[in-house]
Parts: structure tokens; sequence; C-alpha cells
């Protein structure tokens, strides 16, 4: 595609169904950097892998639009939801009808993909993750290229890509953005790396993640602030443990309260498959439902007795208080009229004024020096 023509298809896309904001676009240099080297190695019969697409523009990138050359059938994975529907709603804009197949990190997705384009993972754990399924399915003289924000990215990625791939090459950078080159896939251990299970003696509890769950098998001081006032929480028919995560605050409270239905609840397909091997291996899950989802769309108006919820502050690189509103919006809308949201948020984001005004009256219950947790009322008649 010229490159005219790509600067305008990235320029039409949206990161809706996600929180949109004037400082906040759908796509950046390295997409485009992505998709410039890859055009080197493509042809109409290359079979294509993406993952890590965040809003399509790798994906539609490659696939053009209206009236483009014909493009390589493409195979993506998506951790996020939010990510699985702006590709497809960013598609239906610019009027492409398929081409497109969104499948699980695995053997489908990677399986006789000559070329593999990633958006570099914040994480070495999930770049472990993806290294060794693109390595463990993809064929042997697959490329992958791997590329990222200069400023993000580390010597220690160029270390985990060389565990996978004989050859491991960086190229140039251009605006801030490099590609790493990896080729030659290696013979992969005969278990995957991931899900790691690991006792936490401290909850006495069997924790279970995949290398895209924020703080992996340990207990982030949030989650962990936030069990603090467990013994304070009220039984509840069902509660629910938004933004899940590896399914932490939705084990423990399931084991105080035996008679609730406990529902975990994330987007990201990583963190739903972490909350339910959690679960799972601590006995939990006949009690817990997980639930794949953007911010409990799929969950009943005025259906939850009680929410917990440790909501993020960042959205991909950029920090930003629009995750944490669309979940106290949400959040809103299922809990029953005077049912509780429990949450913990680092204090100088100031969400108490946000929870008073979109869920109801809200009481600081207790404080350290970086979290404050907080209880929130559903008000009657909203």
């Amino acid at each position: 595609m010229a490159e005219n023509s790509l600067g305008h298809l990235l320029g039409t896309l949206r990161r809706y169904p996600d929180v949109e904001a004037a400082n906040l676009q759908a796509w950046d240099a390295t997409d485009t950097l992505l998709l410039d080297t890859a055009a080197e190695l493509l042809t109409p019969e290359t079979r294509v892998a993406v993952i890590g697409d965040r809003y399509g523009a790798l994906t539609l990138g490659l696939l053009g639009g209206p009236g483009t050359a014909p493009a390589p059938q493409v195979r993506v994975h998506q951790d996020l939801v939010t990510s699985e529907r702006a590709l497809r709603h960013n598609a239906a804009a610019l009027g492409i009808d398929g081409g497109f197949e969104q499948l699980p990190l695995g053997a489908e997705l990677l399986e006789g993909a000559d070329v593999v384009l990633l958006q570099l993972p914040k994480t070495l754990a999930e770049l472990e993750e993806i290294s060794d399924a693109v390595a463990r399915h993809a064929p042997q003289g697959a490329v992958l290229l791997a590329g990222g924000r200069v400023k993000h990215m580390s010597l220690g990625m160029n270390a985990v890509l060389g565990r996978f791939f004989e050859t491991v090459q960086p190229q140039l950078a251009r605006q801030k953005s490099r590609v790493l080159l990896a080729s030659e896939p290696k013979p992969v251990e005969p278990a995957p790396p991931y899900p790691v299970t690991e006792h936490n003696a401290e909850l006495d509890l069997q924790v279970c993640a995949h290398g895209a769950v924020f703080a992996g098998t340990k207990l982030d001081i949030g989650t962990r602030f936030l069990l603090e006032f467990l013994p304070g929480m009220p039984s509840a028919a069902t509660a629910v443990d938004l933004g899940c995560g590896t399914g932490i605050l939705a084990a423990m409270y399931a084991r105080r309260h035996p008679d609730s239905a406990v529902i975990a609840t994330d987007q990201s397909a990583a963190a739903v498959a972490s909350a339910r091997a959690t679960a799972t291996a601590n006995g939990l899950g006949g009690q817990i439902t997980v639930l794949q989802d953007d911010a409990m769309s799929s969950v009943p108006a005025g259906s939850a007795g009680l929410i917990l919820l440790n909501p993020p502050f960042h959205l991909g690189a950029s920090v930003h208080a629009g995750a944490g509103i669309k979940m106290f919006e949400a959040a809103a809308r299922v809990l029953a009229p005077g049912a509780e949201l429990w949450t913990v948020f680092n204090s100088h984001l100031h969400y108490l004024p946000a929870l008073e005004r979109l869920v109801g009256p809200t009481a600081v219950k207790g404080r350290n020096p970086k979290f404050t947790v907080s209880v929130s009322v559903k008000r009657h008649g909203r």
C-alpha cells in the first residue's frame, strides 16, 4: 500500500470501545515500521500471524482497504477483548469485509505462519510466552518481526528472543521505534512454560498466571491492602471481582463466603485463563465463574450485591484515569441498589469525587502511604 494510503487508513482508526481521548490514538510509529518492514517479505500467498494488534492497525494495514491489491490472509491474536472489538469495528468502518481471523495464542494461530508481526508486550514474561508459542507452532522458516518504542525496549527482550530463535537482528530505529527480526526457531521444552503456578504462603493460596497478567503470581500491593478489609465486607449472593487478573480477590472472597456465587471478569484473555486456573487449583472452580468481558457488559444490571475493584491506572503505556472511570460507571450499572463497591486505588488519582458522583455515597475505609480503600453504596433509584 502506498505510504499516503496507509497514513490515511491509520488516521481513520478509533480505539472504541476502549477509552477515547484527544491525547490517545489508535496507532503509533511502531505499527507503520512493522508494516513497512513486513512489506519486503510479503506476497499474496504469504501466511501471516499478528500478535498484540491493539486496535487493528497492523491487521488492517496488511489488508489495505477497498480497491487495494490482494493481501495475505491474516490470523490475529489480541489479548484484550476491547482490542478484538476495535479491530472488527475499524474493519467495518473501512469497508474491509473479512480477510482476518481472530484466534487464541496457540497452534491454530501460528501453524504454517511464514511471517509473524508482534507489537512487543510490556513484560518479559509475556514475551517469553509468545516466543515459546511461535517457536513451538510456527514452521522452521518463520520470521518474527517484533517491534516497539525504543524507550520501552530493553536488552532483556533480545535475550528472551535469543532463547527461542537462533538469530535475533535489531533493525535500524525510525521515529523512536525499532524492530527486532528473529528467525530460525529453536526446539522447545515438551510442556509450555505458562501458566506458572506458585503457592502464596501469606494467603495459603495457589496462584496461577500467564505471562501477560499484571504482577504474575505475586500479590500486588494494592490487592494486599484491599484484602486487609475482607473481614468487613458483606456476604453477597453474587459478588464480582472486576478486573480480576489472576483471580486472587475472587478466590479469597469465595473462600470466606462459600455460599456466594462469585464472578471473576477481565478484558484480558490471559487474565481470564489465569483466574480460571487459580480457581480450579484452589478447589473453587464450582463457585467462581470466569468471564472475559469489557467492563461487565454481559453482566445484568442490578445483579451484584458486591463488587471488588483494583482498577488499572495505565492505558497501554499512558497514565490515564479513563480506565478507572469506565469501571466505576460499569459498577454503578451492575450493582443492586444499596449494594457496595469496594475499591483500592493509588491515592494521587483522587477517585473519590468520581465514585461519589457515579456510584453513590463513598467513605474512605483506610489509607496507607500509597493507596486508599473506599466503599461506595449504590444509590437507590439509579
